[in-house]
This record gives C-alpha cells, structure tokens and sequence, in this order.
C-alpha cells in the first residue's frame, strides 16, 4: 500500500472507532508510538506492536464513555501523513471533556513504523 493509501485506509477505521483493527492491518511488527511527555501512566515511547496494544488496552480501561470521535482528512508528504484528531470522552472519576491531537504518522515498506501524538 502507498501512503496515501494507509492514509485513508487509517482514517476509515479510526472513524469507525477500530482502532485495534488498525494497528492490526496497517502498523509493523516493530512500530513505536510517541507520546507528547511520559505521564497519566503512559511512558513517552512504547516500542513494538504488543506493547502498544497493552497501552491501547491501558487507555481504554481509563476511559468511562466514548462520546464521539472527529478524524481530519489525511496530508501526505512523501512516506509521512498527519491527521487531526479529536476525541469527546469521559474519563473515569473526571468530567467529560473533549481531546484534540494531531497524530502524525510514517509509513516504511507499507506499514507505519511510527505513530507521534501532539496535543
């Protein structure tokens, strides 16, 4: 698959809210996911396709309710792509707020090899 193409497939299952099936199809074995700074539980880098499921699962059972997900169309620059995200949850013992990130992604040899989150 091109960039473009795990770009608007991406898109297309997070707006389905499958975010599992996505890191199953479309990210490499050996992926790393970047967050803004380490904290909430989370560790600033999380290497490799199981230890960013385990942290899928982690922010998951954080979360009481899901009210709705935005995802932006895609902007592809060569074997990178950026989406806008944002997220309207309630987070269990807080408030109900809304999220907003940009997630930007790099894609090598036809899956994502890495995935970065901007808030």
């Amino acid at each position: 698959m091109t960039t473009k193409e795990i770009a608007a497939r991406l898109k297309e299952l997070c707006d389905r809210g499958d975010f599992t099936g996505a890191l199953n199809e479309l990210f490499s074995p050996d992926a790393v996911s970047i967050e803004p700074e380490a904290g909430g539980g989370f560790e600033k880098e999380t290497k490799g396709l199981p230890a960013i499921h385990k942290k899928g699962e982690q922010w998951n059972s954080m979360v009481e309710a899901y009210h709705g997900i935005t995802i932006s169309e895609p902007i592809i620059a060569g074997g990178s792509f950026a989406l806008a995200m944002t997220m309207d949850v309630t987070m269990k013992g807080r408030p109900r707020f809304a999220m907003s990130e940009l997630c930007i992604y790099k894609v090598k040899d036809g899956k994502i090899i890495s995935e970065e989150f901007m808030m």
